[in-house]
């Protein structure tokens, strides 16, 4: 029975299931992992703590009955009281019984706790990688952007150096010890800022390359002032 299964049962045949594996040596693990599941613990703890609240009621309430039977019977005198000490294997009995299934809706209760906590532990995690990712992708638009005014020459406005000055003012946890690490220290070493390249620039780029090293496109290969033939070659024409 997966999670999704065992969440369409009505709260009668939900709560069977549940109590059928909440004794760990009884549990099936393919159905405890559906009990723990997402989808499903929140209305498992709800049936382990039903099913405890109402054994506690019935234990108080058997307690009363009882201590009110026991003062009967004594009232009866010696025959009362033979009847009163007959009834205590039965009673003790139940009694054990009881408290035994008690503790295991409590133990049941505390490994789901334990689920609760493992599952928390995930989605924090998804959550922390989420939020880091856009921090990731805000710290390189942020880098772009001062890279591109570099690259124009054009002058920064104060708004501009107070966005740059984030990269250098934010931190984030990095490392066993948590250690806070600058937006633009991640940049340098641990967020590296690669494009991918379509197949078109690609072929862009390598025409603009042979274009550059051929003699018409001035490569540096190319470059300088060329001389003049015929120019104090030693023939002296004139």
């Amino acid at each position: 029975m997966d999670a999704h299964q065992l969440s369409a049962l009505d709260d009668a045949e939900y709560e069977q299931i549940a109590k059928e594996n909440a004794h760990p040596p009884a549990r099936d693990p393919e159905v405890w992992a559906a009990l723990t599941h997402p989808i499903n613990i929140a209305r498992t703890r709800e049936a382990y703590t039903g099913m405890l609240e109402r054994t506690a009621v019935t234990l108080r309430n058997r307690k009363v009955e009882r201590d009110a039977f026991q003062q009967e019977c004594f009232a009866r005198g010696e025959a009362g009281k033979q009847e009163w000490f007959a009834s205590r294997t039965e009673y003790d009995r139940w009694r054990r019984r009881a408290g035994n299934f008690h503790q295991t809706m409590q133990k049941a209760i505390a490994d789901v706790g334990r689920a609760q906590k493992t599952i928390n532990r995930s989605v924090n995690h998804q959550l922390a990688q989420h939020h880091r990712e856009r921090l990731r992708e805000l710290a390189t638009a942020i880098s772009r952007h001062q890279a591109q005014h570099a690259r124009s020459g054009a002058i920064a406005e104060q708004c501009d150096y107070e966005l740059w000055r984030l990269l250098d003012q934010l931190t984030i946890p990095l490392g066993p010890a948590d250690e806070p690490t600058t937006l633009r220290t991640m940049l340098d070493i641990y967020w590296p800022d690669v494009e991918p390249v379509s197949a078109q620039r690609a072929a862009e780029e390598q025409a603009e390359t042979a274009m550059r090293q051929a003699p018409g496109g001035r490569s540096a290969h190319y470059s300088g002032v060329p001389r003049a033939r015929h120019v104090n070659n030693g023939k002296r024409l004139a």
